[in-house]
């Protein structure tokens, strides 16, 4: 059914830069040169399809440079393609370039009313969930610090505490999981559980098989930015390994 559908990815393709020189015109941009990849320019990305349902948790898998955090980036709609489409139908979370969007001389406390806010939660909502925000970072002392002070192990905390707050049907995941101690890698995995308890869709990218295992059904090979396997996570985690893993 098409309403069960979260995210639907058709002939998905997107080039990039590797230097000035291959950079386009606008005249090339608006003309019909615009789909020709030029001097300078490879397909990160090319001819990839996939749809993932809701309530689904899907696993990206290839290796570094395959277009994995790509095809995230463009899920969130932090990229635009050059070629097909990417259709999001709900709200994302995104767990990508997590401290990203912080700003160094406000606060923690005005940070994350800023970022939550960017994300659409409302002021209300913002109010009533900054004490459980504070409590999942650990960082309860330091609410009125410039955000710049704090170390990189609590940037990353207050991060994910706030974007993990989010009531999006859609969780983005980048490798962020690999971050942090272990104590609080537990306590994200649970809730990265409750989430998907919840009925909450996961796609996520990692290189990490246990956490691949534990939170995904189905798997996304990527190879030279195309779908090379897309089947259940056991299948897709040994056609990987025995590509690459000796």
């Amino acid at each position: 059914m098409a309403d069960s559908i979260a995210i639907h990815v058709e002939d998905l393709g997107v080039r990039f830069r590797r230097n000035r020189r291959g950079s386009r015109s606008l005249k090339d941009l608006f003309g019909g040169a615009a789909r020709r990849t030029r001097p300078g320019e490879f397909w990160a990305l090319r001819n990839v399809s996939f749809d993932v349902r809701n309530g689904e948790a899907i696993g990206v898998v290839g290796r570094n440079g395959q277009g994995k955090s790509t095809l995230l980036k463009l899920v969130a709609g932090v990229l635009l393609p050059d070629e097909g489409t990417v259709d999001v139908r709900g709200g994302v979370a995104p767990l990508i370039e997590i401290t990203g969007g912080f700003v160094g001389d406000l606060t923690v406390r005005e940070n994350v009313k800023l970022t939550a806010g960017l994300h659409g939660m409302s002021r209300a909502d913002i109010e009533r969930r900054f004490d459980d925000i504070i409590a999942f970072a650990e960082i309860a002392d330091f609410v009125d610090m410039p955000y710049k002070h704090l170390s990189n192990g609590m940037k990353v905390r207050l991060a994910f505490s706030v974007v993990s707050q989010l009531e999006e049907p859609i969780l983005l995941v980048d490798e962020v999981l690999a971050v942090g101690d272990k104590a609080f890698r537990d306590k994200c995995y649970r809730r990265i559980d409750e989430l998907l308890a919840e009925g909450r869709t996961l796609f996520f990218v990692s290189h990490n098989e246990k956490d691949l295992r534990r939170f995904c059904t189905r798997g996304l090979y990527l190879d030279k930015g195309r779908v090379k396997l897309d089947a259940g996570i056991g299948d897709v985690l040994s056609a990987y390994n025995a590509d690459y893993v000796v």
